[in-house]
């Protein structure tokens, strides 16, 4: 099921000052940058640690889970997505976005975003 904590999602109108308040006021490295079109940028202190993953909020608008949203890794999203479901989880299943990754969002009983990838960021 799930294999990881990958991160924290932030969603801004204005994610390059985002990142730069981070990289450059806070000095938290920037270990990757882009994510082809898809405008994100994860700040952490290296690539293989868990980070914040800073998106263009208005590129995005219409496909987030929210503001912010906690971000988990399984293996195989198809066999989690049915052990879930098995437990009585009311979710969707797993669909391929547009920046090329599977992943399944839904809320915990808070009402908290969560996305689970297939193999992480």
């Amino acid at each position: 099921m799930i294999t990881s904590f990958d991160g924290i999602n932030l969603y801004s109108k204005d994610p390059a000052a985002l990142v730069a308040f981070y990289s450059e006021v806070l000095g938290i490295p920037v270990p990757f940058e882009g994510y082809g079109e898809a405008g994100g940028a994860k700040i952490a202190i290296d690539a293989s640690q868990p980070g914040i993953i800073i998106w263009n909020a208005v590129k995005w608008e219409n496909l987030t889970t929210g503001t912010v949203n906690l971000v988990f890794s399984c293996a195989s999203l198809d066999e989690t997505y049915g052990q879930l479901k098995a437990k009585g989880l009311d979710c969707q299943p797993p669909a391929t976005m547009e920046y090329g990754g599977k992943e399944m969002n839904f809320r915990d009983p808070d009402g908290n975003a969560i996305t689970l990838l297939e193999g992480g960021y």
